[in-house]
């Protein structure tokens, strides 16, 4: 029978710290294999305190003479999910031992050692594997370099190390995207040596016996050569090419192929103090959190609050939106009802979420089983009576507010008391809806965006007498939904569309004074946004934006040339491009000509720039070439602007919640950090308050050019600008 024992990690230095050590890794011995447990839960994180702990186990198992082999394995459900990302600000990502002294002491050993990787290897994690002699892994685990997402590059030899066991292509991919691979493609692709089904830790240990008293040095990563055949200049220039149209703008991809291609350690001296990395990785920590929500001061937050249990939702109209939420609900385990208002609607509703689940099989990413189990939690209905039973019920039929009113008013009369009752509103007043019913308290906005299943940020809007419980469970249910979850406040278009509106209203303004559709959007594009905002307005359909406008008043008949409409500037260039029947890609023409109905391509209009032109003319605008940086200026300026006006406000707490907001919602370039990091951090505060003093100036009748009194104090304290007494 084999023994197991445990022996306690040599006192080389200072009881206290040798203690947390102890906690960290746990070293044990069965028969000739020594065991080592990465214990740092839930993920193992590669702190500085885990990598002492392996660092001293491995010199503890070489030691030790009865020991003739070593196995690495994570305590839980991973082996590790990777480096302690704060210690990057602390600087103790850098404290001994570091990242490669560790894979050089794993790599180093007299003795063979073996990963043995369940759940996830990921960049630290990884690296661990690849210090290793032999690599074992869980059929269902995955392994990845993500560091290209928080600005870095897999540093301490790690791409130097994978290029090694396995083909450039492949490690170019693997690290310019931090996508993870699958057992089965690791072990294609050289990086593991075998795939488990079972207990991957036994085998790792009968693994490491076989090997016992083979060779080492050939087992060595870092002694490998590189296969280099076919992999010239010319491969990694198209590499970089290849990467930098995906990332639009977003350095850190072609430094990580770069890092490949030559002297690794340079580059990645050179890119941790950089702007990019500090902003990704500003939103890794953003993202987090956002999880410890609270309204502004603090009152209510996630600490004092319980959310209620979600056990059945219930979605009113069936549309793109309501199809989407339905289709969240269910494939997260949640039975949902979805109510349409008659039965031709009901089945179209029930044939389009079918089609969307299945179409989910057929690419492989769910079994027909699993299918099947989604499809069942969905009930369709025309009956009002039927949502007794729903703890929550989503509105989501078109913005209307009499139409939403009316359904508000229905359901509380059928949904049980303590039913929570939301709108997916993009923007109409929560506290409207409210008025309509017996329990204000359980009103709240659940603005999902556009497709809702496949989107990730759901804004959260709070109305006035929204309780405590229901803001904890509306975000709780975005949690449970796996979506970008931010609490906001109650104003006309809440966060994320209201800060859109000045930057709308600007690119429009731009056309009349000069610039074409095309110059506008390539400036955003070069910023990194995926779409500039005409391209996007034709994506969405023009004649979308042309009724909500007409709703609101500003359009009261066609071809209406007035430039002044309720109290503001108003440029009706759109209007006349949708009463020309131009609504965008669906009809094949908008801003842009795309061909044919459909069209995916856009190419600038000659017909389009005419009618700007003549539109100038007869406003009596003299037009100009605008350069990209009063373009860049002028369209995200007032959009910052009005995202401290909203934290001035209270209708968001956190800088960072609105960063997130138009990360998730509105494509802001990730490497940018968010409008409101872009603004501190690439721009200035002080810049953008005089620039708004500047345009002020010259459009005294455009509101959004006056700065925020928040961003003008913020200005002063930051940069010692003055700060304007017209503001206070």
């Amino acid at each position: 029978m084999l023994r197991s024992w445990k022996v306690p990690l040599r006192l080389t230095r200072c009881f206290a710290t040798t203690a947390k050590w102890n906690q960290m890794t746990e070293l044990s011995v069965t028969g000739s294999v020594a065991v080592i447990k990465l214990q740092n839960p839930p993920r193992n994180i590669m702190c500085q305190e885990l990598r002492a702990g392996i660092v001293d186990s491995i010199k503890k198992a070489n030691e030790i003479s009865s020991v003739r082999s070593i196995v690495l394995h994570g305590d839980g459900e991973v082996l590790s999910g990777g480096a302690d990302i704060s210690e990057l600000q602390t600087g103790r990502v850098h404290a001994d031992p570091d990242l490669l002294e560790m894979a050089e002491t794993i790599e180093s050993s007299s003795k063979p050692v073996v990963a043995a990787i369940h759940g996830v290897a990921y960049g630290a994690g990884l690296l661990l594997a690849l210090g290793s002699h032999y690599r074992l892994m869980d059929y269902k685990a995955r392994v990845s370099f993500p560091e290209v997402h928080v600005g870095l590059i897999p540093a301490s030899s790690a791409s130097q190390r994978l290029s090694r066991v396995t083909n450039i292509a492949t490690a170019v991919e693997m690290c310019s995207t931090g996508m993870p691979l699958s057992a089965k493609k690791a072990l294609e692709n050289g990086i593991v040596d075998k795939v488990v089904e079972g207990d991957v830790l036994a085998e790792a240990i009968s693994f490491a016996e076989s090997v016992e008293g083979e060779p080492i040095e050939l087992r060595r990563v870092s002694k490998m050569k590189v296969d280099t055949d076919g992999y010239n200049p010319a491969f990694f220039e198209a590499a970089c090419d290849k990467v930098s149209k995906r990332a639009r703008g977003d350095i850190t991809p072609m430094l990580n192929v770069k890092a490949i291609e030559a002297a690794e350690l340079e580059l990645v001296l050179a890119l941790f103090p950089a702007e990019q990395s500090r902003a990704l990785q500003y939103v890794y920590f953003s993202e987090r959190k956002l999880l410890k929500w609270e309204t502004p001061g603090g009152e209510v937050s996630y600490k004092n609050t319980t959310p209620k249990v979600v056990k059945e939702g219930a979605v009113i109209g069936g549309g793109t939106m309501g199809s989407g939420i339905a289709i969240c609900f269910i494939t997260n385990g949640i039975p949902v009802k979805l109510v349409e208002a008659n039965q031709e609607s009901l089945d179209k509703t029930l044939s389009g979420i079918k089609k969307i689940i299945q179409r989910n099989v057929d690419t492989g990413r769910i079994s027909q089983v699993k299918a099947d189990q989604h499809l069942s939690l969905l009930q369709g209905t025309l009956d009002y009576n039927d949502l007794k039973g729903s703890d929550v019920v989503i509105e989501a039929v078109y913005e209307s507010m009499d139409l939403k009113k009316q359904i508000f008013e229905r359901l509380d009369q059928v949904c049980k008391p303590e039913a929570i009752l939301a709108s997916n509103t993009s923007g109409l007043n929560i506290d409207e809806l409210a008025d309509m019913t017996s329990r204000p308290d359980k009103v709240v906005g659940t603005h999902f965006f556009s497709p809702a299943h496949i989107m990730k940020l759901l804004e959260n809007v709070r109305g006035r007498q929204t309780s405590p419980e229901t803001m904890a469970t509306v975000m709780e249910l975005g949690k449970n939904l796996q979506k970008i979850s931010v609490l906001v406040g109650n104003c006309p278009h809440f966060v994320g569309n209201r800060m859109l509106e000045p930057y709308g209203l600007e690119s429009c303004y731009l056309l009349e004074e000069g610039a074409l559709p095309h110059e506008v959007d390539q400036v955003m594009e070069d910023l990194g946004f995926a779409m500039g905002i005409f391209k996007v307005a034709d994506l969405a359909g023009n004649d979308v934006g042309y009724k909500s406008r007409k709703d609101f008043g500003f359009i009261t008949s066609d071809g209406q040339q007035d430039r002044f409409r309720l109290g503001q500037r108003y440029c009706p260039i759109s209007d006349y491009l949708v009463e020309k029947g131009r609504f965008g890609q669906k009809v094949g023409k908008g801003f842009y000509d795309y061909g044919k109905p459909g069209g995916r391509v856009p190419q600038p209009d000659p017909e389009v720039e005419q009618l700007i032109i003549e539109e100038s003319k007869r406003a009596g605008i003299k037009r100009r070439r605008k350069p990209p940086q009063e373009i860049l200026e002028r369209c995200l300026y007032p959009l910052i602007n009005e995202g401290f006006k909203i934290l001035e406000e209270g209708i968001a707490s956190r800088e960072e919640d609105i960063d997130m907001i138009w990360l998730y919602g509105y494509g802001w370039p990730r490497h940018t950090g968010g409008p409101m990091h872009y603004a501190r951090n690439s721009v200035g505060l002080g810049k953008i308050y005089k620039r708004l003093h500047y345009y002020q100036a010259l459009h005294p009748t455009v509101p959004h050019w006056k700065p925020s009194k928040l961003l003008a104090s913020e200005a002063c304290k930051n940069e010692g600008v003055i700060y304007s007494l017209s503001n206070r």
